[in-house]
């Protein structure tokens, strides 16, 4: 037997102890450290860019060709598109979790270049990028300037032109997004001074092309040269501009006198920017702002310290007075909360130290199975190295229950060795022998069922798979470790540290000298419980039927109470962060929502001072999409130390910040707290998309959607129900008269073409400056593009040379259009984001979703997306996850006993500790999400393995021993009560810390804590009744045949413990 080889080669288990705690040692050291495993699905981004195209032609031209497209990639989750009245058509391809994104990547851009052919000319010449990212930022780098110097514009070239690059290239780094641009050089045309020198937009834009231009023109003595040449270098006939004053001087046209009109005469030049629709400021001063996204699979904490260090290199060579800020950083929070878990992990230690000191009442006792410990999880730290996780919040929480479970093995050994001592009065050695002889099959039972409770976890696919497999991975490695160490070290230790007892005598009498009489006294009043409990569970026994009745009434209520809990993915969590997104109304200027955003920085900055710690706002771009009237905030808490009062919390400061919000007149803002796993989505609560599935056309969607908000803000279930898009807005269209322009000589493209460059922009081709290529844009000057009338101004040159009026040719009228359309699956979409009512969890929250969507008319659907999507596949898994645990604990009960009915009486147990998980999640307002899932399989366990104990013992005093049914089943309850109590108090105060946790990562300490710790009060203060009513019901029932005795009694079965 494994036992007995080594307690006769203490040396030899001691050598297996250290080299587990070596390898994990060596283990910790190269883990890397992240919040989560990789849960966010990989996405792939197809950015495409149609300068002065409308949202509409932008959806029409490029995203429905390239989405056409995007078929039959392999582990495809879902595709979402949007196209906006900047130009810009972004479709962004999901996958599922584990899908390599290198493949993935090389597939889409596969598939693109079908598309590329079919795209606009203009579009394949501006470029498609195609990156792989995750959905939201990991941090945002920015510029600031303590100089008045240095603008806005300034720092956006510098942030794109110097610090972009460098950035991108971080290992981690998946895609890095400017809120901004660079340095451009603008040529604004003043039409009226065009129409004075017959001249167009056209004349203008031909002309730069041709003389802004590199041409090489080959070389003095290039090869073949003459013999004896002794010259060879280059000849440049023309090489690109660079200053505004070069531009100026290009010549438009030679007159007969000799004048010439050149770009100056018709044009103002600068050197400006190539988007003015954004304004960034890091509390009130003006910023460059670079938005960092993680590549699919990277560790957050890493990439975000190699950007830091990035910086910190790059910073050397800023312009004087400007310094790096990091106005959003989600990596803070990662660290405070791994910080957390391991300040609990070390809490759980303790608090089992004393539990098992009370208990064993002797410091030698209480020393072995604290040894266990550190042997074990530096083991499962090992573990995790070689499964390739990581140390995140899943990990280190298996961790901390692994605590309580792991040394119950040791407690078990520990205390049948005593008791055998005391009974049998024979030395360590010889006591441990034997007490092994008659546990080892317990343990490796138990260690074998707690491995089948968390072993169907591993299987499930998706994120939630994701979360499971870390987390059963970790506890079954420390369990199955725990059963090593149980019987290796233990009992070697139980041999070499233990005292010896005198038959008749307590353990407790050998412990420290001062505090003996407090164990005696304490093992006295547990003696007297003991005898209690017998007798009480002999009741149980005899009478049955009225406590069948309360068990089959406990499972009625436990069902009851379980339909009632309301859902949930992940709780949320304090991380230090607060977002904000603003939308004024249609046709707002961007000088209207910057001072909007003004209010809001002062808000924050003011009336929240003592919680905030910076705020970063941008107006014109917002999570919406891009648009003058658009504006967004990132909010950086202080520290959570400094924090503590519950006024100071993240969700009590996003509230007070919506209560001042609801007063502006001018605007719809929100402040919200992000969700529990940033990768996931922009804000906590659901993510939806309203869908056209029936080809309704975009008027009928946008009803849809004002009927979707009028019913949700009077449903008491939802809160902060916004359209996570832009409402159609006036446009004004003009209609060009195509017989006409045929009369008069005008192609109609010409037409196009003038009112796009003077409205919209031009792109002509590019420069250099400060060493670097940027472009050069044609537009008409600011006054000349206020109003429709402006269009007047506007000419055309007809076949025959002559000036026609854009006005002779064109008419324009009003319209309401999209500036921001959405598609969602190929479906033409609305994107939706809110929250669930104080008091209501996000399951119901998206009930109330899907039921206001039933009233709506026929043809329009919906889809759930980010965190909303994984929220439904997750609880499509929970009744499967459930059974199957259940499955494995009976079938693995049936090889350990070989038989079929004792495992019945052992599940029929497990309501019991169900019902205490579910009663205090329920009592604390907490919804059944993830870690409550994974906290009631752990109370499975937990309460199998009380019931182990009793039916074990029962099974062999029946089996080898003759000893009648009842008195077997009630001396195997009066002699493992001790045990039970011991090691379900000691994982009871194990998991109290988490339970009662506040601070960063609270959210899912309580949560897990609360489900195990009510758990466990049920598994051991109900069960302990009702295993031994069970086992003896249903071997009765079953009629199971008792095996005669192969020897006579051995004498220790009619030896109970003194005291009893």
């Amino acid at each position: 037997m494994l036992s007995r080889f080594f307690i006769d080669r203490p040396v030899f288990a001691w050598v297996i102890a250290i080299a587990m705690m070596l390898g994990g040692g060596l283990a910790i050291y190269n883990l890397p450290v992240s919040q989560y495993p990789p849960i966010a699905p990989p996405s792939i981004s197809i950015t495409a860019f149609y300068p002065g195209a409308s949202a509409k032609t932008v959806e029409d031209s490029v995203v429905q060709i390239i989405e056409q497209k995007m078929t039959g990639l392999d582990k495809m989750l879902y595709m979402s598109a949007t196209s906006d009245s900047s130009g810009s058509g972004a479709i962004t391809l999901t996958f599922a979790p584990g899908t390599d994104p290198d493949l993935a990547w090389a597939k889409v851009q596969n598939k693109l270049q079908l598309a590329l052919p079919v795209l606009p000319e203009v579009v394949q010449r501006q470029g498609i990028t195609v990156s792989k990212s995750t959905r939201n930022y990991l941090m945002l780098v920015g510029l600031v300037s303590e100089s008045d110097t240095i603008d806005q514009f300034d720092l956006s070239d510098y942030a794109i032109s110097q610090i972009q690059p460098s950035l991108a290239r971080v290992p981690g780094v998946g895609e890095v997004e400017a809120f901004g641009s660079q340095y451009a050089m603008r040529v604004w045309l003043d039409p009226d001074r065009l129409t004075k020198y017959n001249m167009t937009s056209t004349d203008v834009i031909a002309a730069i092309r041709l003389y802004n231009v590199e041409v090489s023109a080959g070389q003095f003595g290039g090869s073949p040269a003459v013999p004896g040449q002794r010259l060879n270098a280059s000849i440049i006939v023309q090489s690109l501009l660079k200053t505004p004053e070069e531009f100026g001087a290009i010549p438009l046209r030679t007159n007969m006198d000799g004048s010439v009109v050149r770009v100056r005469d018709v044009a103002r030049t600068e050197l400006g920017t190539e988007f003015y629709d954004s304004r960034a400021k890091y509390n009130g001063r003006p910023a460059g702002v670079l938005a960092i996204r993680q590549e699919a699979g990277a560790n957050a904490l890493d990439t975000a310290a190699a950007v830091k260090a990035k910086m910190q290199d790059l910073s050397r060579y800023f312009p004087p007075g400007v310094k790096v800020v990091y106005p959003y950083d989600t990596t803070p929070f990662v660290r405070v909360a791994i910080d957390e878990v391991v300040k609990t992990l070390f809490e759980a230690i303790i608090l089992v130290f004393l539990v098992m000191y009370l208990f064993l009442g002797n410091l030698r006792a209480t020393l072995i199975p604290t040894i266990a410990v550190p042997v074990v999880l530096l083991g499962t730290f090992g573990v995790l190295a070689l499964f390739g996780f990581s140390i995140n919040m899943l990990t280190m929480f298996a961790m901390v229950l692994a605590i309580g479970l792991l040394v119950d093995d040791a407690i078990v050994v520990v205390e049948n060795v005593e008791r055998v001592m005391s009974e049998e009065g024979l030395p360590p050695k010889e006591a441990t022998r034997k007490s092994m002889g008659e546990i080892s099959g317990a343990l490796i039972g138990i260690g074998l069922v707690l491995s089948a409770v968390f072993g169907p976890m591993m299987f499930f696919p998706g994120s939630t798979g994701v979360i499971y497999r870390q987390f059963s991975i970790t506890v079954i490695a420390a369990m199955l470790l725990s059963v090593l160490v149980a019987l290796i070290l233990t009992p070697v230790l139980c041999a070499s540290l233990l005292k010896p007892v005198a038959k008749g005598h307590e353990a407790a009498e050998t412990g420290f000298r001062l505090f003996r009489p407090f164990f005696l006294l304490f093992d006295r009043g547990f003696n007297f419980l003991r005898r209690k409990y017998t007798g009480l569970v002999g009741h149980f026994i005899a009478v049955r039927i009225p406590y069948v009745l309360i068990f089959l009434l406990i499972v009625g209520g436990l069902f009851y109470l379980f339909q009632r809990m309301p859902t949930a993915y992940l709780p949320d969590e304090d991380q230090g962060i607060i977002l904000a997104m603003v939308q004024l109304h249609e046709g707002s200027t961007l000088e209207q929502t910057d001072a909007v955003m003004t209010r809001i920085r002062h808000h924050f900055l003011e009336d929240q001072k003592e919680a905030v710690k910076s705020v970063l706002t941008i107006a014109g771009n917002s999570f919406a999409g891009r648009g003058q009237n658009q504006g967004m905030a990132f909010v950086m808490l202080k520290d959570w130390e400094l924090r503590q009062r519950p006024d100071l919390k993240v969700k009590a400061v996003a509230g007070r910040a919506m209560g001042a919000f609801s007063q502006f007149r001018d605007a719809l803002a929100f402040a919200f707290p992000p969700p529990a796993v940033i990768e996931l989505g922009t804000a906590k609560g659901f993510d939806f998309e309203l869908q056209d599935r029936g080809g309704l056309g975009h008027d009928k969607l946008m009803e849809a959607r004002i009927q979707l908000l009028m019913q949700a803000a009077r449903d008491p279930r939802l809160t902060s129900v916004r359209p996570n898009g832009m409402a159609d807005v006036p446009q004004y269209k003009v209609d060009v008269d195509w017989e006409k322009a045929g009369t008069l000589g005008v192609s109609v493209s010409a037409v196009q073409s003038t009112i796009a460059t003077a409205f919209g922009t031009a792109y002509i081709n590019d420069f250099i400056q400060g060493g670097r290529v940027k472009r050069v844009y044609a537009q008409a000057d600011a006054p000349y593009r206020m109003l429709p009338k402006d269009l007047d101004r506007l000419y055309v040159r007809n076949s025959q040379g002559g000036m026609v009026p854009v006005s002779a040719l064109a008419t324009g009228h009003w319209i309401y259009a999209s500036p921001r359309l959405e598609r969602y699956n190929a479906f033409p979409a609305l994107n939706f984001q809110g929250e669930a009512a104080p008091g209501r969890s996000s399951g119901e929250a998206m009930k109330a979703m899907e039921e206001i969507v039933a009233k709506l008319p026929k043809g329009i659907g919906y889809d759930w997306t980010g965190v909303s999507y994984q929220e439904r596949a997750a609880q499509a898994q929970t009744g499967l996850l459930y059974t199957f645990s259940i499955l494995a604990i009976f079938l693995v009960l049936a090889a350990l006993y070989e038989s079929w009915t004792i495992p019945i009486s052992i599940l029929l147990a497990l309501p019991l500790g169900v019902i205490g998980g579910v009663l205090g999640t329920s009592l604390r307002g907490l919804p059944n999400d993830v870690y409550f899932q994974i906290g009631l399989l752990t109370v499975l366990g937990l309460t199998t393995k009380n019931a182990i104990l009793i039916v074990q013992f029962a099974k062999i005093r029946i089996e080898e021993e003759g000893v009648g049914l009842i008195e077997a089943t009630l001396e195997g309850a009066r002699l493992r009560l001790r045990p039970i109590v011991m090691t379900s108090l000691a994982f009871g105060f194990g998991v109290l810390p988490l339970a009662i946790a506040s601070g960063a990562g609270a959210g899912a300490q309580q949560a897990i804590g609360t489900s195990v710790l009510g758990g466990m009060v049920t598994a051991t203060f109900l069960a302990i009744f009702f295993i031994p009513l069970f086992f003896v019901i249903v071997v009765q029932l079953f009629g199971r045949k008792k095996r005669q005795p192969a020897g006579p009694p051995r004498p220790e079965a009619a030896n109970p413990a003194e005291g009893d």
